[in-house]
């Protein structure tokens, strides 16, 4: 069995790629090579228009796809150049995981029989993806999760677990990309682990930021620390139904969109835009706080990932939220932050071509572990 495994990432925060070649051959995990490719400024706006109903969207929604894809085999080139100088040819490499760029998820069913069923959609072209890199490929992961009553995210808690997870301590692992989701990892044997969105990650401060700076990101949460909290705008955000949910539960920017938040700004129009970026980096704060403190409260260290761990305001404001964890990047524990997503589907891509299963039911509420994916042979 091969142990080397490519995955690749592109989440919510539609900032670009991640890919990771990783070697599984030994008792810990070894990053062989990392590649990030942004994504153009146009390619972006096309992804974020399809997260919504829009004009001619099938058509349009191919060809992202189409592109997607091409920015994938970008990556997979550049890291097996990498790989090639530690003498690793494709040979040794057992699958590509490739994650696709979600622009549905609606997991939730609408009635008991099949054509009832929730559904969620990543855009990606597999098969154009194995024929550029000329590798097994392994795509659709959370659509057969949902199939099986669950909602389809998050995936992450049973590799969280693997890398993460300790014989004598419970452990949370928050990953900020645009959604923000937890994992919380029991000591061993005590409980199932637990997994779940906790509402907005970026996406919102990083809408805000760009539209009123001209960045595409709040860099360190500078901008959001130079306001003023607006209780009032806090209050209203978080008065949101889907906080009052009961784990197994995911989101997007299906529910957590740009329409969302300007209503929920109407009313603080006048307001200056730092305040309003303090405010919302606030509320990302809260929710993921609101996450520990409800489901994860025996922790004693919250292992930040994805591109929130670069945000030192929020850092800050999750650290003043629990003061009795220790808030610590990933990169103190061996994985930087902008790898761990990408390795996970690396590691869920060898599950699938183990046929081992690769999701956790306590985490997203299917009928039961299930192996995820589709191979698309080179």
């Amino acid at each position: 069995m091969l142990d080397y495994y490519i995955g690749l990432m592109s989440g919510t925060s539609l900032d670009g790629a991640d890919g990771v070649l990783v070697d599984f051959s030994g008792d810990k995990l070894r990053v062989v090579a990392a590649v990030t490719e942004p994504f153009a400024d146009s390619f972006r706006a096309e992804l974020l228009a399809l997260n919504t109903p829009t004009h001619n969207e099938l058509h349009r929604a191919a060809l992202a796809a189409n592109q997607l894809a091409a920015v994938y085999a970008r990556v997979v080139k550049t890291l097996l150049i990498e790989a090639g100088a530690q003498g690793i040819t494709p040979e040794h490499i057992g699958a590509v995981g490739a994650h696709g760029q979600t622009v549905r998820h609606q997991p939730q069913r609408t009635s008991l029989d099949a054509e009832g069923a929730g559904y969620t959609l990543q855009l990606n072209n597999p098969a154009l993806l194995a024929e550029l890199t000329g590798l097994d490929v392994v795509a659709d992961f959370r659509s057969r999760d949902v199939a099986a009553g669950g909602q389809g995210a998050p995936l992450v808690p049973a590799f969280h677990q693997r890398i993460f997870g300790r014989a004598d301590s419970t452990v949370a692992v928050l990953n900020i990309g645009g959604i923000s989701n937890l994992s919380v990892l029991p000591r061993d044997g005590e409980a199932p682990v637990l997994g779940f969105d906790c509402g907005p990650g970026n996406a919102l401060i990083d809408a805000w930021c760009l539209q009123h700076t001209g960045q595409p990101f709040d860099a360190g949460g500078a901008w959001a620390a130079s306001g003023k909290l607006l209780s009032g705008l806090l209050a209203s955000l978080l008065d949101e139904p889907y906080f009052g949910q009961a784990p197994p539960k995911s989101t997007g920017r299906d529910l957590f969109s740009l329409a969302w938040l300007a209503e929920k700004l109407q009313p603080f129009a006048a307001e200056r835009p730092e305040d309003i970026q303090n405010t919302l980096t606030e509320f990302t704060a809260s929710a993921c706080i609101a996450g520990v403190t409800g489901y994860g409260k025996d922790s004693k260290e919250l292992i930040v990932c994805g591109g929130g761990a670069f945000n030192r305001h929020l850092m800050q404001r999750l650290q003043a939220g629990l003061p009795s964890l220790a808030v610590t990047s990933s990169a103190t524990h061996g994985l930087p932050p902008l790898q761990v997503e990408a390795a996970a589907f690396a590691w869920l891509a060898r599950q699938a071509v183990e046929r081992q299963p690769g999701n956790l039911a306590s985490a997203t509420g299917a009928a039961g572990p299930r192996v995820l994916g589709a191979v698309y042979p080179a």
